[in-house]
């Protein structure tokens, strides 16, 4: 049948190890059938209630791929595919009340089935019951209400994971934009240092041509001093020949005397 069905990829390859897993639990109790020591026979039971747990978890998966594919595939595929889930389900329960039979007959009443490792798991009569004694819908149920709960888990693991995503992506902006400002800053503080060393150059050069000045103001203060001093020398002493002459500066004129005539003395 199952190489008439319309599977997927990943479909199809739950299916192959379902059927693999069945395949190695029929040799395996054909060979505890061989066995007649009692050791040996409860470390082969150990085994096919691991190969029993793989395929319970294995015939989960099939059903969510079923329920995944089950708008893309037509009504009766679908109906085919859940035909051939509910038959691994009957053969999961023909394996596990042969389990029962050879755990009565070993006396062995401590060995769990489908043991997941927590204290809240049901006990191996339970499981027994649940496999054996439930109908094929009850157990259908069972198994629904199950995964069910284990996609409410993933659905609020999801949101987790979606929130955390976007504190993160909060947070990533918000470092950007911090990154941005502190970029803009560091702009800033170069231009300022530049601004500033521009600045000291430009007191500098003032500085620089305030000092010539003041120097050249210096320079002719001097000259204007000498000069004066110049002026005053030769007023106050005009026979002084060891100064030349200001040009533009006459020397005083010297006094003119008149010639008096005597009285009786007649014009020629």
């Amino acid at each position: 049948m199952a190489s008439d069905l319309q599977m997927g990829p990943q479909l199809e390859q739950i299916h192959g190890e379902i059927r693999d897993n069945f395949r190695a639990l029929a040799n395996g109790f054909q060979r505890l059938d061989k066995m007649k020591d009692s050791n040996r026979q409860s470390k082969q039971l150990e085994e096919l209630t691991g190969r029993m747990r793989e395929c319970k978890r294995l015939i989960k998966d099939l059903d969510r791929e079923i329920k995944d594919e089950e708008a893309r595939n037509p009504p009766e595929v679908n109906k085919r595919l859940n035909d051939e889930k509910q038959s691994m389900i009957k053969e999961l329960n023909s394996y596990v009340a042969l389990r029962k039979t050879y755990m009565n007959s070993l006396g062995n009443k401590k060995v769990e089935l489908f043991d997941m490792g927590g204290a809240s798991e049901p006990t191996a009569d339970e499981n027994v019951q649940m496999a054996s004694a439930m109908s094929n819908q009850e157990l259908i149920h069972a198994g629904n209400k199950t995964m069910d709960e284990t996609d409410q888990a993933i659905e609020r693991s999801k949101m987790v994971v979606e929130q955390t995503l976007e504190v993160g992506t909060q947070t990533a902006g918000t470092l950007k934009g911090q990154t941005d400002q502190m970029g803009r800053i560091v702009n800033e503080l170069d231009t300022i240092q530049f601004s500033i060393k521009k600045a000291s150059q430009l007191v500098k050069e003032i500085g620089r041509q305030v000092a010539t000045d003041k120097c050249i103001m210096l320079f002719l203060l001097l000259i204007v001093c000498g000069v004066i001093a110049i002026i005053i020398v030769k007023i106050v002493n005009p026979s002084n020949k060891s100064i030349r002459d200001i040009p533009g500066l006459a020397p005083p004129a010297p006094a003119r005397r008149l010639l008096s005539i005597p009285e009786g003395h007649g014009t020629f």
